[in-house]
């Protein structure tokens, strides 16, 4: 395996009316333009007109990447104010709504709108990606394995969608309830394997249910494009520094399980359970309340596990030089997430007298100021 721990990060980004705060039905095709011509090709569309990606180069540090994620929000920024635009990063758009939607026209596309009819119009969503190299593809199976109890924290510290559709839904992390109305996506099961993975991707393209295993949305899964793995589960987060911090832990844990490969691999029948199981106490609560302890039996605090996850990668952080990334977990823990953030600001507003269409707007702006603070 290559010491560096190559890096790579994917963000998604809604584009909204800059008057009306409210999700874009149309990109203009000038837009894209622009965009790959001041940042390059990096920049792409995604599934519904109101998203926009972009994707790092391999990195080799977080420093790099930290280069190359605040230059695309800068440079986003700037591009869609001159179509009278804003972008934001955000799970779930606050004012949005999937019936106005509008698929982007692109061959892949047009199969996935065909093949998940309404579905495909209710996936406005966003999320972030983050790649770490793992050369070997028998070991990339053995790691996201053992990587999947640590899934719940990852996605509890970047919850950003506790709205849908103009309302709150209670959720600290919306999105992936939405999400999980598609196939192939949340925890996926142990593999036996790297055999074990393959049979199950090659009954999937033999039997024509799906072209490839691009069609395979899981929290995390092997990369078919590159040799890495690939976490799937966060929130796209409005912040930066929780952007980094996220895929430093990641980039840290998967070292972690390298160099100690008896961590996390025994399991039980009801272990998968019992993720699902924080997976949804992260996505109601984000960090506000605890996660089960699996050898305790009980649900301790949020910043319990936090501790112990952050003491057991803290030499990988030291050697991959990303101490202060990894850290901030503790600063989104005091501070809120964003979704905690966005919830705050909207009962602050209602309750000084605003609609709950103001309230939405508020949050709106505050979210394309927060991301655009790099």
């Amino acid at each position: 395996m290559n010491d560096s721990y190559t890096i790579g990060i994917e963000e998604e980004f809604f584009l909204a009316e800059r008057d009306g705060k409210t999700a874009v039905q149309r990109m203009p095709k000038a837009l894209i333009r622009r965009c790959r011509s001041l940042l390059g090709e990096s920049v792409t569309t995604e599934l519904l007109q109101s998203q926009i990606e972009v994707a790092t180069p391999i990195c080799r540090s977080l420093a790099e990447a930290r280069a190359a994620l605040g230059g695309f929000r800068k440079g986003l920024t700037e591009v869609a104010a001159e179509f009278d635009l804003e972008i934001f990063a955000a799970g779930t758009h606050p004012t949005g709504e999937w019936t106005e939607q509008r698929h982007t026209d692109k061959p892949r596309y047009h199969k996935i709108a065909n093949d998940l009819k309404f579905l495909a119009r209710r996936n406005m969503l966003c999320g972030m990606h983050v790649h770490v190299e793992v050369a070997d593809p028998h070991e990339r199976i053995d790691i996201m394995n053992r990587t999947l109890p640590f899934l719940p924290l990852l996605l509890g510290l970047s919850t950003s969608s506790p709205f849908w559709r103009k309302y709150p839904t209670g959720l600290m992390g919306y999105r992936l309830a939405a999400y999980d109305e598609l196939p192939r996506t949340g925890i996926p099961e142990f593999f036996n394997g790297l055999e074990d993975y393959n049979n199950y991707v090659d009954t999937l393209v033999q039997s024509g249910v799906i072209e490839d295993a691009s069609h395979i949305w899981w929290a995390i899964r092997p990369s078919p494009r590159f040799p890495t793995l690939e976490l799937r589960v966060a929130d796209s987060c409005t912040h930066l520094e929780d952007a980094l911090c996220i895929a430093a832990i990641f980039r840290c844990l998967v070292r972690a399980l390298h160099r100690q490969p008896a961590l996390n691999a025994q399991w039980q029948n009801h272990t998968r359970l019992l993720i699902e199981e924080n997976r949804w106490r992260a996505q109601r609560y984000g960090t506000a309340e605890g996660l089960i302890d699996f050898d305790a039996r009980k649900v301790v605090p949020f910043s319990a596990l936090l501790d112990h996850l952050l003491g057991l990668i803290a030499e990988d952080a030291a050697a991959l030089d990303c101490i202060a990334e990894v850290e901030h977990a503790r600063t989104i823990l005091q501070r809120g997430t964003s979704a905690a953030q966005q919830m705050a600001l909207y009962r602050e507003r209602r309750a000084s007298g605003a609609s709950r269409s103001e309230a939405l707007r508020g949050v709106v702006g505050w979210l394309v100021a927060s991301t655009a603070t790099v």
